[in-house]
């Protein structure tokens, strides 16, 4: 390439940027409703028709949404988080694509090093997201998704601004605790946790409630072993030193709280978190938990919750149907949001008696158990306070049909949880 056209190529990059710079603080600004609609229309536009040239402005936008992103991790967001995020503002498709895009180039960019500072809990939920540059650097991020996307250089231009507004107005959030090393499970552990999630695929695919209450009571029975050892062996490589490569602080995920019933899903998870020694935070107004605990406590947690989340809007579902087809439609908010908010009430009930006779079973053979369950219960409340040091209760909305309370406490009672001693 000659001077000549290698000095044209910077000149058009550097008013692509500065372009691209105005046009973001217009949008970023603009007020919701008509306003915001008018000043993405003009942005594309201008983009759309620069003279610089697709490949600039291409290239500038994706360095802009490289830093959006960059930002919205300095203020404490995750790629999960983000993805969730976007998806609910903007109602995902094109937009939601984009903010995945984004992280792609960001996480690309910012290297290995990163990778394994961020730890392996972020790269899972890029993985998860199915997040990698599929691009090519010439003719550009721009030109290309409007090729794959079949669509206009405007209409890209204007998917992209607009992913862009929504990064830009996100408020910044409480950042999890720094990634820690975490010991790699020994091949017996990873067997024994394969089996734990096998065993709840198939009792929540079996249409045999036998077969799914036994299934569920092996994985239950596996989950309540791993999390006492993982305890002793913590406490035992705390007493050896660090050589041992265990992790002896709690930690933090978030759970995203899917509408609708977003508070009686909030309550149910809190009451997994608290069976198993975690503690749940809510946060309504970007839509997820987050649960601190110990890892293989958390671990339990998201597996339970995820299991009992789908047991019981299976059940809620077939509840109002049953009163639908006998003419007593009960398929309203107030019968959802009172049956979940009843069945989470139940399984808390239940879960914390079997957490109990767990724990009593195993002390009486392993005295020392007790103490080094209490001393981790004051670290995981200490670590809440320091992440959340106001915290409010909720009060719940549209609990007042008596029939999805019966309803869902009944429910819950059938609801599977791996207590082989209960009647």
């Amino acid at each position: 390439m000659s001077k000549r056209k290698d000095g044209q190529r910077q000149q058009d990059r550097a008013a692509a940027r500065e372009l691209v710079g105005t046009v973001l603080g217009t949008v970023r600004y603009a007020d919701d409703g008509p306003p915001a609609e008018d000043a993405l229309e003009a942005g594309a536009s201008m983009l759309a028709a620069a003279p610089a040239g697709p490949e600039a402005v291409g290239a500038a936008l994706l360095a802009a949404a490289e830093d959006a992103v960059r930002r919205c991790w300095q203020g404490g967001w995750q790629p999960a988080d983000l993805e969730r995020i976007v998806r609910r503002e903007t109602g995902g498709g094109p937009c939601t694509a984009v903010v995945v895009d984004a992280m792609a180039a960001e996480a690309q960019r910012a290297g290995r090093a990163a990778e394994r500072a961020r730890g392996p809990r972020w790269a899972a939920q890029l993985s998860d997201l199915e997040a990698h540059v599929w691009w090519a650097p010439e003719p550009g991020y721009l030109e290309e998704l409007a090729r794959r996307r079949r669509s206009s250089r405007f209409e890209t231009a204007y998917d992209v601004l607009a992913a862009l507004r929504v990064l830009a107005r996100l408020p910044r959030i409480t950042p999890l605790p720094a990634a820690r090393p975490v010991r790699a499970h020994t091949p017996a552990e990873s067997r024994t946790l394969g089996r734990i999630r096998g065993l709840l695929a198939k009792a929540e695919a079996t249409d045999y409630p036998e077969e799914a209450e036994a299934l569920s009571a092996k994985a239950q029975e596996l989950m309540a072993r791993h999390s006492i050892d993982e305890a002793l062996l913590d406490h035992a490589g705390a007493d050896a030193g660090s050589g041992t490569g265990r992790t002896t602080a709690p930690a933090a995920v978030r759970i995203g709280i899917e509408g609708p019933y977003e508070q009686a899903k909030a309550l149910l998870l809190d009451a997994v978190a608290a069976a198993n020694r975690c503690q749940a935070v809510w946060s309504g107004d970007v839509g997820f938990s987050t649960l601190i605990g110990f890892e293989a406590d958390l671990e339990a947690a998201e597996l339970l919750y995820t299991s009992l989340l789908l047991q019981a809007t299976t059940a809620m579902h077939r509840a109002g149907d049953a009163h639908h087809s006998h003419g007593r439609s009960r398929r309203t908010r107030d019968f959802r949001q009172t049956f979940l908010v009843a069945y989470a009430d139940r399984i808390r009930t239940r879960l914390t008696a079997a957490t109990d006779e767990a724990t009593t079973e195993a002390a009486t053979t392993t005295p020392a158990l007790l103490p080094v369950l209490a001393a981790r219960e004051v670290a995981v409340a200490r670590t809440t306070d320091d992440l959340f040091p106001e915290t409010a209760a909720i009060r719940m909305r549209g609990v007042r049909d008596a029939a999805g309370w019966e309803q869902g406490r009944a429910a819950a009672d059938r609801a599977r949880l791996g207590n082989r001693r209960e009647g």
